[in-house]
């Protein structure tokens, strides 16, 4: 793991985070220390009901200014220095403001409710809405991890219209049939979905069929049976 983390940034792959107001911090703080577990460089972004959604549901506390942010998110990461890097919400000369910037895939984890409506319409009044709208217009890989229930018609109606833009809408819903035994495994399995949606490496879960394969066993179709 070590290996992979401190080789050269200029070669690593880098992934824009945003964090937005929904309930879920969990997801995204989950997300962030297994990014870097995977050597990637992580441009942090975390609108101001995101800060109060961290500090109500974990015992992170994000301080005000990007700086002083970037470092306790670093720590909590476990990542090597520069690896991590936090931008305030109107800073626009911040590489995922721009589409001449970094080419890099963004997810918003948790994606609130009001950050889809700004991306389904194209505001772009922060930081986080701006690269969400670079995102789509570069056709770049956008994920966004929504957390809420229910659904409204203009919820749905969102989703639906970022779909066929491009991006891919991953809810916040946790399967059980790895039989999660604690509420880690349940974040884990959204965060692994994720990252295999990143193309990249993660242990979290077997994905779906791999344990029975690596057992031997037989499917439960009876093919190849004689009847």
């Amino acid at each position: 793991m070590t290996e992979i983390i401190t080789r050269s940034f200029s070669e690593a792959r880098t992934v824009n985070l945003a964090f937005t107001g929904a309930s879920g911090a969990q997801y995204g703080l989950r997300l962030l220390q297994c990014l870097a577990a995977a050597g990637c460089r992580v441009n942090v972004m975390v609108s101001k009901a995101a800060q109060l959604v961290i500090a109500t549901e974990t015992d992170l506390k994000l301080p005000g200014t990007p700086s002083a942010a970037q470092k306790v998110l670093s720590e909590y990461a476990s990542a090597v220095p520069g690896q991590v890097r936090v931008f305030g919400r109107e800073d626009w000369f911040a590489p995922p403001a721009s589409g001449s910037g970094e080419k890099a895939p963004l997810v918003v984890c948790p994606c609130s409710t009001g950050t889809l409506s700004a991306l389904a319409t194209g505001a772009s009044n922060n930081l986080i809405e701006r690269a969400g709208d670079v995102a789509l217009k570069e056709r770049r890989q956008l994920i966004l991890v929504p957390r809420e229930a229910p659904y409204s018609e203009v919820h749905l109606e969102n989703m639906l219209k970022l779909t066929r833009m491009g991006a891919v809408i991953m809810p916040a819903s946790p399967g059980f049939y790895h039989q999660p035994a604690s509420i880690q495994d349940l974040v884990d399995f959204i965060v692994a979905r994720i990252l295999d949606h990143l193309g990249l490496p993660q242990d979290l879960m077997p994905r779906w069929g791999e344990e029975r394969i690596k057992a031997g066993t037989e499917s439960s179709d009876g093919f190849g049976q004689h009847d």
